[in-house]
């Protein structure tokens, strides 16, 4: 294996075992801006080792094994300098030598699921919640701060500085290791939630790369998901997010063709689609419904999911209903996003040129400036009533603002097909 061929394999291996290295290193270290960096120095390690030594046989192992004999040695040094200091009592040190006999063992040991742990440490209420999502986004799903910055759409600078301050903050604080409970955990749920839906939706559709999906972070996000619905089970919108997750995750073989090329929802053959997986979703619709009270937004967004996974066909999907629910959920979080979406429904119950005045109202809204998306539904809606010449210019816009190079092969695709001259007027 090439030299870049091994250091793309150490990127990829790093990209799906970083989380649960951090995770194990932060209840280790009781840091998770430290832990981080013990994992990138098993990165480093990697990097200068196995273009030589070659890629061991099981490399996420090996990462964490060296990163552990890493936060081992420091720990230890750390031990070490306490004790010179006269201010620390025998009594701190019996109950520290008490509480962790034996590192290695301690390293290992089962204490239930560090991922979950890393995910409310970060989401503790000493940081912003912006910061909280940054963070998670960072050290569970090894996202990049530009991937985050897209998910969020804001400037990327902006959202290094929240990841670094926000590590900070949680060294500063001190802030334990460890899952809420009682009123602090459902003050923290909502961004816990949040973050979770951001991963699962890095993984579903990634914004940068060759690949269309990432299924690692989907499938983190669905376990870290059904862990809280088994740990919340009286909480709606806990399982309003697990049903959204579950059905949409049903998609997954069927979104991808046989070069990896993107698939639309209505081109889908949903023979392939996974059955047991959609079950699930409806099982965690109903009992999120059953719980009562009002909607909310992740409860709304797996109704509208399941009304594409009752439909047979594409022709049957309800897209009146789907339209009122997306317009509810338009209410509960004012969001541009969630507006387009809206426009995509209304042009699918009541035709295009409905669909079109919702999606021309959204074109100056500044945080959809360079949301790919607007375009690309433009595009479509354009192409739909015979206005290809300036449905071929929203495409090329749309392809030169998407970073997944799947996405814009399939956007460029869409431009090709449209004609030089608009063949109707309205």
């Amino acid at each position: 294996m090439t030299a870049s061929a091994t250091h793309r394999a150490i990127d990829a291996v790093f990209r799906i075992d970083s989380a649960k290295l951090i995770a194990g290193l932060a209840r280790i270290v009781r840091d998770v801006g430290l832990a981080e960096e013990l994992a990138q120095d098993a990165l480093v390690a990697a990097l200068e080792r196995w273009p030589e030594a070659g890629i061991p046989e099981n490399p996420g192992a090996w990462l964490m094994a060296t990163a552990k004999h890493r936060a081992i040695d420091l720990v230890r040094r750390s031990k070490r300098i306490e004790r010179k200091h006269e201010e620390i009592g025998h009594a701190i040190e019996a109950d520290r030598h008490a509480a962790v006999p034996d590192l290695e063992a301690a390293i290992d040991e089962d204490v239930g699921d560090d991922l979950l742990r890393l995910v409310f440490t970060a989401c503790h209420p000493v940081l912003s919640t912006e910061a909280r999502v940054a963070l998670t986004l960072r050290l569970l799903g090894g996202l990049t701060t530009e991937e985050i910055a897209r998910a969020f759409l804001v400037p990327e600078p902006t959202v290094a500085q929240r990841i670094v301050r926000a590590k900070r903050t949680l060294a500063e604080a001190k802030v334990p290791f460890e899952v809420p409970r009682g009123e602090a955990l459902g003050a923290r749920l909502s961004s816990v939630l949040q973050v979770i839906y951001l991963v699962f939706n890095e993984g579903y559709s990634a914004t940068a790369g060759d690949d269309w999906m990432r299924p690692a972070l989907c499938e983190d996000a669905l376990r870290l998901g059904r862990i809280l619905a088994e740990l919340l089970p009286k909480e709606p919108e806990v399982h309003g997010l697990v049903a959204l997750m579950e059905i949409q995750a049903s998609r997954a073989r069927a979104r991808v063709g046989p070069k990896g090329e993107p698939i639309l929802l209505l081109d889908q053959n949903r023979a392939r689609w996974d059955h047991l997986l959609i079950r699930r979703g409806l099982t965690a619709l109903a009992r999120a419904e059953a719980l009562g009270g009002a909607l909310g937004p992740y409860t709304l967004q797996a109704a509208i999911a399941a009304c594409h996974a009752r439909a047979r066909t594409a022709e049957e999907t309800d897209w009146k209903r789907i339209a009122a629910l997306y317009t509810a959920l338009a209410d509960l979080t004012n969001s541009p996003v969630v507006d387009l979406n809206r426009a995509v429904a209304f042009s699918m119950a009541f035709g295009p040129a409905a669909g079109l005045v919702l999606v021309d109202a959204l074109v100056s809204e500044p945080s959809l400036a360079s949301y790919h998306l607007l375009p690309s539904v433009r595009g479509d809606l354009l192409a739909k009533l015979g206005r290809d010449a300036e449905a071929r210019v929203e495409f090329e816009r749309a392809a030169s603002l998407t970073r997944n190079t799947r996405e814009r092969a399939l956007l460029l695709e869409r431009a090709a097909t449209c004609k030089g001259a608009s063949v109707r007027t309205d």
